[in-house]
């Protein structure tokens, strides 16, 4: 019997669910939200657990959808049956309690729209992402270094392990990273078939799924990159309208996910478009074609992949323990480049990711010159995959990715 480990958002589902109704997680198919939401006893006592993948399950809600909501209850992958918000809106508005219905999905029920309007001021939303480097360890039981390091910069007291290859090609996704290696590939390359004859059927009426199916890997290329919807759609032989629709359906199954740019200091050469991110690493190498991240193979695409792997995890993390913090990144023009920009309140904290386990001065031009421009930025951080932490000058840190994630 496989061991359960821990999520870094259960505390907050477990506090949402004192306060609101209806509870809503969302996130990538097979991220875990299932497993989830049976084992945390704290979110499943007391509800009855149905999911609309059963086929009679599916038909109740479509034909009698109160029969299903009696008590309190968990549906999942309600996304399949979008007329059975109305219902449980009745039933909210007719005897309003906390904790009365948690829903799951798989697609990003904030975005669409007559989700969010149907559940207005009475539903909570959470995405739970692909598993952290600290959910696969069994390490969740302490505060992360990364919020330790946000409200009081300062070396880390222990060290960490570099981030294998391994973990970056096998991604956070339970079945890919908890599971034997040699299976990986195997389940990535059914798990885009099912996400193509399933997820994109249900969510929109696409035709050519070999055109949808090519710019997804398009798009796997160029993780870590600013978006140009332009270029993309030439690349794919599409009109730029099309390209940007099939990049919606993306983001709103949750494949990928578009940071904005941090616009808050003084440059006027700000690059305003949104940076590409696979949602998971392991999904973008599968879809890539890449297999192996040797040194000198393909270090762009190495280097946006790991880059894509502290996405992820930065992503989980700042939803758990800082929820209100935002994620951009910052491109002046021709000139410089960070990253990641963490933005909490009046903290801001600046991150570049390097996949080798070294560094030059110029791996920090982009963050001096980010501190200059952002008086307002508190620390800069050179996360690259070695093992010791480094004071490189005031406000600038080398710090290993490995504690980073810690």
């Amino acid at each position: 019997m496989t061991t359960y480990l821990s999520r870094e958002i259960t505390p907050r589902l477990v506090r949402a669910l004192r306060q609101l109704p209806v509870l809503v997680l969302s996130g990538l198919r097979q991220a875990g939200k299932s497993t989830l939401l049976q084992n945390e006893l704290a979110l499943a006592r007391g509800h009855a657990y149905r999911t609309l993948d059963d086929f009679a399950t599916l038909a109740a809600a479509q034909s009698n959808p109160e029969s299903l909501l009696e008590g309190a209850t968990i549906l999942d992958e309600v996304q399949r049956c979008p007329g059975l918000l109305v219902a449980i809106k009745k039933s909210v508005d007719a005897q309003r309690q906390s904790g009365q219905f948690i829903l799951s999905g798989s697609a990003n029920l904030a975005l669409l729209g007559h989700v969010s309007e149907t559940l207005a001021g009475r539903a909570a939303y959470f995405t739970l992402h692909p598993m952290t480097r600290r959910e696969r360890h069994g390490r969740t039981n302490r505060q992360p270094f990364l919020v330790e390091f946000m409200n009081s910069p300062a070396l880390p007291s222990v060290k960490a392990e570099p981030v294998s290859e391994q973990e970056v090609l096998t991604g956070g996704l339970p079945p890919a990273c908890l599971g034997p290696a040699r299976d990986v590939n195997e389940w990535f390359r059914g798990y885009v078939q099912t996400y193509v004859d399933r997820d994109v059927r249900q969510l929109s009426q696409i035709t050519d799924l070999v055109a949808f199916r090519t710019l997804a890997q398009l798009a796997a290329l160029r993780t870590g990159q600013v978006l140009v919807i332009s270029t993309l759609a030439r690349d794919a032989k599409l009109n730029a309208v099309t390209a940007g629709r099939y990049l919606n359906l993306l983001e709103t199954s949750f494949l990928i996910r578009r940071l904005p740019p941090f616009l808050k200091n003084r440059s006027s050469r700000l690059v305003k478009s949104p940076k590409l991110h696979f949602t998971d690493s392991g999904l973008a190498a599968h879809l890539a074609g890449i297999a192996t991240l040797e040194p000198g193979r393909d270090d762009l695409l190495r280097g946006a992949l790991y880059e894509t792997y502290v996405a992820q995890n930065l992503a989980a993390l700042l939803e758990a323990h800082m929820p209100d913090a935002q994620l951009a990144y910052w491109h002046e023009q021709g000139r410089h480049e960070v990253d990641f920009v963490i933005e909490y309140g009046r903290k801001v904290c600046a991150v570049e990711v390097k996949a080798a386990t070294r560094w030059n001065e110029s791996d920090v031009s982009g963050l001096r010159t980010f501190l200059d421009r952002t008086p307002a930025c508190a620390a800069a951080v050179l996360a690259y995959n070695g093992r010791e932490a480094v004071a490189l000058g005031e406000r600038l840190w080398a710090i290993p990715i490995g504690n980073l994630l810690q």
